[in-house]
């Protein structure tokens, strides 16, 4: 079948046009800057298929298509990203930095209509200084409310959004309007800084790093690597902060979606000043998380501020698709798979459980082990009367309601990258296709098939177009978890892969030539809080299927702050099961796994498409604490209460919205 890719073809053949200017592909960094190993192809060219392109039609359908219907009060036409009096600061561009991306990938007219008037607004409102945005009078009388609308903050995020409409379009208005920009930056900031209003500038200004030194790249003006040093100097030290402090060992030292948000900032600077401090100080960064903070679904205790690993407590639904890009981002500059690895732990385990099928209620926080929700207050550093883990649209806090929407199209946008060698790279896995460039500027397509995350194989289908071969090379990324990966080449065993390494296979394609990964999957177990265990296979962690009783609660409190109504689930099934202790080498042998075919919506209890069963034994004194799972009894538990050994089922983490994730183990 021959693919369709009619939206972007403008935008592609402008996009074209600047790549074989500088590379004879794609634009990778202008010198000074240090040359990525991996490039962002244009928005559009990565097209999801299966369960993918359901989890973006859902988006679509749901909030993400509608969010200006179900929160008018603030995504109405009186925001005022689109001239009106209403809300002036990060809202309305946190919802189109996730409506643009889903527009264009999906070719969706009607999105993209929706999208534009935000857009041209952004554009036409530029100021001569070379401001834009909302702007309102900053009276310095005593006693006058102080207006924070010029706060260099949410400008970060329409930055964002007209980079993406640059790269989907080649809009030129947008190199004008951010080349004003940056200047009117550059002039203010020594007198201005980026904490002179609020202090979330300062915590995220990587974003706004990250598009000076895109647009850097596309007119080398060298006015932005000055404005590049200084929003460094003036952003967070997170390198300082990393190698030198214990803040990431400390609850409470430092707002969690500021945390997801902003430790990009080092590698990001790292391209114009490529030190060694800047990638130690990453790789320390997640590593003290992992050992402080992190638990089975990727993300880390932030309820609102870092708050360990109690697997109760909460993660937040802006750190889930904040620390997503986080790792898109980092993963580009330094080719290292083990941003990919933790990346698809996050998309495949902690977002889709966070957000509802119909893709309008979602939880603000969740939890690892997450047993009732119910308004209760929990033992979070932020308690928003006690809504936080029901799911609504405005339950907790509405930041989530408005930047959920970029987590599965940015992953989209990164299933696939250029390479500095002229090739292709597929360093994510998900079904989709893709229109790229490689070698000398020829312009090909691959298919990519597979039910992964839940199957082992994932087979790529090259079509080449008018040429009948080309060399080029094609990067594949094998998971640390995969120890015997294999490749095939139109049926022909060509190499096994080492776990953690990016295979280049570089050869003269034809047309047709089929590629197909294989990655065993296997059960494993990791370490966390008290000595619990996860259950994991591949990229999926295993979570206890437990019963759920729904019910819909009218909200007759406060529904304008959060939603006018929300579920509360409650168990029907036990929940406070141990582990049988299990040596490694009989993990496969004592969880059975079982599958089943993968539907277009795997991401429920009713779908799950693995199910894997074991023994467990109850230990009647773990019991509810506040409407939460008790403090997790420690491992190995000798002369405990622990009952006889029964048959339980675990499921994929995604799947649930009740489970136990984490759990104790007996004898």
């Amino acid at each position: 079948m021959k693919l369709k890719f009619i939206p972007f073809v403008v935008a592609f053949a402008f996009m074209v046009n600047l790549a074989l200017a500088q590379t004879g592909t794609y634009l990778n960094n202008r010198a000074p800057l240090r040359q990525n190993p991996y490039i962002e192809l244009p928005l559009g060219a990565i097209k999801p298929n299966g369960w993918l392109r359901e989890m973006l039609i859902r988006q679509k359908n749901g909030a993400t298509g509608n969010l200006d219907k179900l929160y008018p009060i603030v995504m109405g036409k009186r925001n005022g990203w689109l001239g009106g009096d209403g809300d002036q600061w990060e809202r309305g561009p946190y919802w189109v930095d996730g409506l643009l991306p889903l527009a264009y990938i999906l070719d969706d007219k009607e999105l993209i209509a929706k999208v534009k008037p935000w857009v041209e607004w952004s554009i036409k409102s530029q100021q001569p200084d070379g401001y834009f945005g909302p702007a309102k009078d900053y009276s310095e009388e005593p006693g006058i409310q102080r207006d924070n609308t010029r706060d260099w903050w949410p400008k970060m995020v329409m930055l964002k959004i007209l980079k993406q409409y640059y790269s989907a379009t080649g809009d030129k208005r947008v190199i004008n309007l951010m080349t004003n920009y940056f200047k009117f930056q550059l002039k203010e900031l020594p007198s201005v800084p980026l904490d002179k209003y609020t202090f979330w500038a300062r915590y995220r200004a990587g974003d706004n790093l990250m598009v000076v030194y895109w647009l850097y790249n596309i007119t080398g003006d060298k006015f932005l690597l000055q404005l590049a040093d200084l929003l460094h100097k003036q952003t967070y030290d997170f390198t300082d902060a990393f190698l030198n402090t214990p803040l990431l060992s400390t609850d409470g030292s430092i707002h969690g979606v500021n945390l997801a948000q902003g430790m990009k900032e080092p590698l990001i600077y790292y391209q114009q000043h490529p030190e060694q401090k800047y990638l130690d100080a990453t790789v320390k960064a997640h590593t003290d998380l992992r050992k402080y903070d992190d638990m089975a679904h990727g993300l880390f205790g932030g309820d609102e501020s870092l708050h360990g690993n109690n697997p109760t407590q909460g993660a937040e639904l802006c750190t889930a698709v904040e620390m997503m890009f986080t790792l898109e981002s980092t993963l580009a500059v330094t080719g290292d798979v083990n941003y990919a690895d933790k990346l698809e732990r996050i998309a495949f385990n902690a977002l889709p459980t966070q957000v509802s099928d119909d893709f309008v209620d979602r939880q603000y926080f969740q939890q690892a082990n997450q047993v009732m929700l119910t308004r209760q207050t929990r033992n979070f550093d932020v308690n928003h009367s006690g809504t936080d883990v029901c799911y609504g649209l405005l339950t907790g806090y509405p930041c989530c309601t408005s930047n959920m929407h970029q987590g599965w199209p940015k992953f989209t946008q990164n299933l696939f990258y250029a390479t500095a060698d002229k090739g292709i790279a597929a360093l994510l896995y998900s079904p989709s296709e893709v229109k790229a460039l490689v070698a000398d500027g020829k312009e090909i397509s691959v298919k990519e098939e597979t039910n992964y995350p839940f199957g082992e194989t994932v087979k790529f289908t090259m079509s080449l177009g008018k040429a009948k071969q080309l060399i080029f090379p094609f990067h594949l990324r094998v998971p640390k978890w995969c120890n015997n990966a294999s490749i095939k080449i139109n049926g022909k065993v060509m190499q096994q892969a080492t776990a953690g390494e990016i295979v280049k296979l570089g050869r003269e394609w034809h047309n047709g030539d089929v590629v197909e990964l294989t990655l065993p999957m296997h059960i494993s177990k990791n370490n966390w809080y008290e000595n619990s265990i996860s259950i994991e296979r591949g990229p999926l962690v295993y979570a206890l299927k437990i019963g759920e009783e729904v019910t819909r609660v009218k909200n007759t409190k406060d529904p304008i702050d959060y939603g006018s109504s929300y579920d509360e689930i409650r168990p029907t099934t036990p929940w406070n099961y141990a582990l049988i202790d299990q040596p490694d080498n009989k993990l496969d042998e004592n969880y059975k796994v079982e599958t089943s075919a993968v539907s277009s919506y795997p991401w429920n209890l009713q779908n799950a498409p693995i199910t894997i069963k074991t023994k467990g034994r109850r230990i009647p004194s773990w019991k509810l604490y506040n409407d939460m799972a008790g403090p997790i009894p420690y491992t190995f538990i000798w002369g405990s209460d622990a009952e006889q050994p029964e048959d339980i089922i675990l499921v994929p983490y995604g799947c649930t919205r009740l489970r136990i994730s984490q759990f104790p183990q007996v004898r």
